[in-house]
């Protein structure tokens, strides 16, 4: 039996981009008891420098102080690489340790979604206003930007000459230039948005879950590990009535008389599910799990962004290389921590851009951050030498892969496989990446500043040639999705409906980038939060926000014309 101080209304597992939101929105109702629990450590001490300061990102994606580290199996598609897969094990989640990209997605993507039969109300007009509803942007807002939300957000400075090349050279390939592809139009070459506020990563555990720990009536526990949720013996539908914790050699149990909500993420939470009993029951019935609720689109439909980097060395000595050097990186830590500017105070990937690939495709499919560096997304592949490149990827992979138990022990990592550029499909939009981005860095702008070309090499030109080099080099852009997607109940692939609630249950929901039921346009951080702060409302019983009413670009030719 749970002691008394054991039952809260709501218990949230993971204290990520999406638990973090709930948190904050539940407990603005001070008749309401939340619970949060995080499976690592907090975002504060000695080392969590790291996580604060916005050009330290690559430390805590390469190592495991904060961070899962996930690794894919060998994936058949990539000459049997095993992917690196990192995901936020830190109050704040990934957004704690990401590469602080605030991009949300096209407004087609919504409207994708909406035609899923049970998820009309995912429409790009339902969205939106939550995406305001979370925002502050510095430069203020409007009909699609937000000015009075928790999440701070700021617009690349563009100081470096690097940075306007790259803009300026798409334009004279034929592009738009956009200076918000948050706004009206995604489609083009501009500036982009940060996560940083006055030179400080602004993580959901900054924006969100610091400021409601102020509440007594919201509880955080790190270094929580949930094993499994529990359900009421004999229940039909099952009810979800708390969760299974280790404690050291002990597992301690919490009730919730409300609802478990997950929020781990795209491979946590499908994870837990089938710890929980909820799954393919004949795979939960192989680890020794008694199936308590058979969904066998549990772990399925993972999808993922795949990027490659398109690297050129640099003939002047104006890129981040000459900030690597130990004394160089000294003196801007000094300076970053003394007044929270300079090099440090930002992610660098401050312009980037979305492209259509081919004519006939409506919305843009490849997607550029563009960093006046050559080295790896991670830091694990240090600068040599003076360059700049382009991390360029498809956006609507077609490949599928999945997240299943390796076994039933929950401290063992469960089994990933992405199974990248596993289609046709995939690996067209790949070559047309490669080539198109060859284009832009050919283009007038660069003169002043192009080298040799670093990688790909020259001599990768032909079809054979670019799949080889992306088996060999390509990396997750750390977007893993949809392993919990939403839709209806009739549905054999789907887990959840439309509000996150896990079909077959009561009192269990699920609340992260898991139940997208496509991956959207862009980087996750931003539709997670959004999707949240939806769902909250959801929880709570309001009525949703008014819809939007604001249009979108789409290329008036995009039939007969890629650009």
């Amino acid at each position: 039996m749970a002691a008394a101080a054991d039952v809260f209304d709501y218990i949230i597992v993971g204290a990520g981009s999406a638990g973090s939101v709930l948190a904050h929105r539940l407990t603005e109702d001070p008749d309401v008891r939340v619970l949060v629990l995080e499976a690592g450590p907090g975002d504060r001490g000695p080392m969590s420098v790291i996580l604060h300061m916005p050009s330290a990102f690559a430390y805590p994606l390469a190592s495991d102080r904060y961070n899962w580290y996930y690794h894919s199996e060998p994936d058949p598609h990539m000459d049997g690489r095993a992917m690196y897969c990192p995901r936020g094990r830190v109050l704040g989640g990934s957004s704690s340790i990401n590469g602080m990209v605030y991009i949300r997605g096209h407004a087609l993507d919504y409207e994708g979604w909406s035609r899923y039969k049970g998820l009309a109300d995912w429409s790009y007009a339902d969205c939106l206003p939550y995406f305001r509803k979370a925002e502050t942007r510095e430069q203020g807002g409007d009909d699609y930007r937000g000015d009075r939300g928790p999440l701070k957000v700021a617009t690349g400075r563009c100081d470096n000459p690097l940075y306007e090349a790259f803009i300026e050279a798409g334009q004279q390939a034929g592009y738009a230039r956009t200076e918000d592809m948050n706004g009206f139009r995604q489609e083009g070459l501009g500036p982009m948005d940060m996560t940083v506020h006055q030179g400080r990563r602004c993580s959901t555990a900054v924006a969100y879950l610091r400021p409601a720990m102020a509440r007594p009536n919201l509880q955080v526990r790190t270094r929580a590990l949930v094993t499994r949720v529990l359900f009421e013996p004999g229940s039909d539908p099952a009810r979800a009535i708390g969760v299974e914790v280790a404690n050291g050699a002990h597992l301690d149990r919490i009730r919730a008389t409300r609802e478990v909500i997950l929020c781990g993420g795209a491979i946590n939470s499908p994870q837990i599910l089938q710890l929980s009993g909820v799954g393919d029951p004949d795979a939960l019935r192989g680890h020794g799990i008694t199936p308590v609720v058979p969904l066998r689109g549990v772990g399925e439909n993972l999808q993922d962004h795949l990027e490659t980097y398109v690297q050129v060395a640099c003939t002047q000595p104006i890129t981040l290389y000459s900030a690597m050097s130990l004394p160089a990186k000294a003196k801007i830590g000094a300076q970053w921590l003394l007044t929270g500017t300079g090099l440090g105070a930002t992610n660098h990937f401050e312009a980037g851009g979305f492209i259509r690939s081919a004519a006939g495709v409506e919305q843009p499919d490849l997607q550029y951050h563009f960093l006046p560096m050559a080295i790896s997304y991670d830091g694990s592949s240090p600068a040599s030498f003076h360059g700049y490149q382009a991390h360029v990827g498809p956006m609507r992979s077609t490949s599928r892969g999945f997240v299943r138990l390796r076994n039933a022990d929950p401290k063992v990592p469960p089994r990933i496989l992405f199974n990248y550029m596993s289609t046709e499909q995939d690996r067209i939009e790949m070559r047309a990446a490669i080539r198109l981005t060859r284009e832009i860095f050919g283009q007038k702008a660069f003169d002043p500043f192009r080298g040799a070309s670093v990688s790909p090499t020259d001599e990768v030109r032909t079809d054979a040639q670019i799949d080889a080099h992306i088996r060999q080099h390509a990396e997750s852009a750390l977007h893993p999705s949809c392993t919990c997607r939403m839709g209806a109940d009739d549905d054999a692939a789907a887990v959840t409906d439309g509000q996150g609630r896990v079909h077959g249950t009561r009192g269990l929901r699920v609340v992260d980038a898991s139940i997208m039921p496509d991956v959207v346009s862009g980087n996750l951080n931003a539709p997670t939060i959004m999707m949240a702060e939806k769902i909250a409302d959801a929880i709570r019983g309001r009525t949703p926000l008014p819809r939007s009413t604001a249009p979108w670009f789409t290329h008036p030719h995009w039939r007969t014309r890629q650009r």
